[in-house]
């Protein structure tokens, strides 16, 4: 059967995930009356949550005899450790672009990676039904960005159809008539080549791109099969990059996709992509390949991590209560399992036992490894997320760069640039986008952008939109103002209670509710000013034995600030944790006792 392996690669929310929903739809993998979930390809909890694709993956079509193998890929610029291996795996991309938003900082890295591997992307103009779609004016868009991107004649000549991936059609042009997905199939099955594949009867090697655990076949490794045949229980070794021998093994499972299924094979050769079952130690990178092959496969090598976390043993009065997963040695495990199958994370050991560095591309990444790690039920401590420096030949220090796209209101557009100005950004161009928004392009450093989220959506009233992707490394910008206000701590341990909740408005925003366990350190507040404020959160109200409704006057409590996991670590300042466990997010000073934090201010002043 002829093969052709494709990834759709986009921007976060341009529709890759619906438009594969669809291609399975019309070639007619799934039953007639078969039940299947929106978004099908998004098989964990959090990504249906949160609408957006975390792990690449696999799924396979046929149509008209030709199997279609597609990688569906996360938009999100934190995990673009994904994209950068799939497109190993795969012979063309299919670039999708959202007909109104037009192409976006996801967008030019994902192009830009696929067109140093010297591939010809074929373009999607997707979204066309919307009501602000400008498909020629984005069809432009996207050419200049080929361009700007040192594409080739060849790359320059893609082909372009436009669809509506939810509603399951796409055209050669906007006059054809809006029946199906057969286009879009014609299309890969003509553009896309071939897998070139050295001779089937050559010795078997294969890359490995993505792994996952199974509990009844460990280690799973797919990737696509670069030569020669794998047959079940077949006897392989693994490779690392640089040529050591890393174990040898069988194939005790080798793996097909069909569909949204993994079927067992006995054989598969040379073009077609596969998942085997069989190995242990053998991650990411490494190749797979015969007994009798002596050289590696060559493997791109991984953008560098800018951000990183300390992730520590939960050492608060309140440990231990809500989750069973507490001790340094089972989150050292973890974040190790972890770091084999996500490429674009390091973890470092640091000289307290108790703690653990752990870098990755972006605070969303981090935050979605922290989130999964609370549901399998432990507790952590986790710092202020800071930027990882370099220093270059001359001893000079650099830091990461972001490339800021935002889309805004004119309205807005004032405020945005004065606050990322005093964030040391500096604005590449301004200009008009349709429908009364400006498009603004900064450069900001990564350190600028901690917290500034949040700020961002308030700022603008929830309509701004804000892309960003790693740029380069440049020298140091210098000091950035943090958070202005200090906060509410509390100052013994107990219960909080609501007419000392009360009493305790003027000072601030509370982050607590009357009933919550509390303890000493813990932060229950923000404080309206600069500086911070020991609390009594639980002085009850004095009994009298007089009576008068002005004296029993009601309780009536502001709502608490609501604090999500991002929103609490882009809140936290350098002598704050966030304390995470399977049911809460708490705020705390990393110095409980107030005496050893007022030392510690002391020694900071001195030294």
């Amino acid at each position: 059967m002829q093969l052709r392996n494709i990834a759709i690669i986009a921007h976060v929310d341009h529709g890759k995930t619906t438009l594969v929903d669809m291609l399975l739809k019309q070639s007619g993998t799934f039953r007639e009356n078969q039940q299947v979930a929106e978004r099908a390809m998004d098989s964990n909890d959090l990504e249906r949550e949160r609408g957006i694709t975390i792990l690449a993956k696999c799924t396979s079509v046929v149509w008209n005899d030709v199997r279609i193998n597609i990688v569906d890929t996360p938009g999100h610029a934190d995990f673009g450790g994904e994209v950068e291996r799939i497109l190993n795996m795969v012979d063309g991309v299919c670039l999708l672009v959202d007909s109104a938003e037009g192409p976006l900082p996801q967008t030019k890295f994902v192009l830009g990676k696929a067109l140093k591997l010297g591939m010809r992307p074929m373009v999607v103009v997707n979204k066309i039904d919307r009501q602000d779609a400008r498909p020629d004016e984005v069809h432009n868009e996207i050419f200049d960005l080929f361009a700007s991107l040192d594409a080739t004649d060849e790359q320059l000549d893609f082909p372009t159809l436009f669809a509506s991936g939810r509603n399951g059609w796409a055209v050669n042009s906007l006059d054809d008539e809006r029946k199906d997905l057969t286009p879009l199939f014609e299309l890969i099955v003509n553009h896309v080549p071939a897998p070139k594949v050295d001779s089937v009867d050559a010795p078997f090697t294969m890359l490995a791109t993505t792994l996952e655990a199974n509990p009844y076949l460990g280690r799973i490794l797919t990737g696509r099969i670069q030569s020669g045949r794998i047959k079940t229980n077949m006897a392989i070794k693994s490779m690392s990059r640089d040529g050591k021998l890393i174990e040898q093994g069988r194939a005790s499972k080798v793996l097909a996709f069909r569909g949204l299924e993994r079927v067992p094979v006995d054989e598969a050769q040379a073009g077609d992509i596969v998942a085997i079952a069989g190995l242990v130690k053998t991650t990411v990178a490494d190749s797979i390949v015969d007994m009798s092959v002596e050289n590696a496969l060559p493997a791109q090598p991984i953008d560098p991590p800018t951000l990183a976390m300390t992730f520590s043993v939960n050492d608060s009065p309140l440990a231990g209560r809500e989750g069973d997963k507490v001790t340094s040695r089972m989150i050292r495990d973890r974040l190790l399992r972890e770091a084999e199958g996500n490429v674009a994370l390091r973890i470092r050991e640091t000289e307290n036992a108790d703690a653990f560095e752990v870098a990755g591309r972006g605070e969303l990444q981090l935050g979605i490894l922290i989130e999964t790690m609370r549901r399998e039920g432990f507790e952590l401590s986790i710092s202020r997320p800071r930027v990882v420096m370099k220093t270059d030949t001359n001893g000079q220090r650099l830091e990461p760069i972001e490339e800021v796209v935002v889309d805004v209101d004119e309205d807005f557009s004032g405020v945005v640039v004065q606050k990322i100005a005093e964030r040391k950004g500096e604005m590449l161009e301004m200009r008009p986008s349709g429908a009364g928004k400006v498009r603004l392009v900064f450069h900001v450093p990564s350190r600028g952008l901690i917290g500034y989220q949040g700020e961002f959506l308030t700022d603008t009233r929830g309509t701004g939109v804000i892309n960003r992707l790693f740029h380069d490394y440049a020298p140091y910008k210098g000091p950035i103002p943090g958070r202005r206000n200090g906060v509410l701590i509390s100052n013994a341990e107990g219960e909080a209670v609501a007419y000392a909740l009360w009493n305790l408005e003027d000072r601030g925003p509370m982050m607590i509710e009357p009933g919550w366990k509390v303890y000493e350190g813990m932060i229950v507040g923000e404080h309206t000013r600069e500086n911070d404020l020991e609390v009594n959160v639980q002085k009850g109200k004095k009994l009298t034995n007089i009576r008068t409704t002005s004296k029993d006057e009601a309780v009536v409590l502001t709502p608490p600030i609501r604090m999500s996991l991002e929103k609490a670590l882009s809140y936290i300042q350098d002598d704050e944790l966030v304390e995470v466990t399977p049911k809460s997010i708490r705020l705390r000073k990393k110095l409980l006792d107030p005496n050893d934090r007022k030392r510690a201010e002391r020694q900071a002043e001195a030294g």
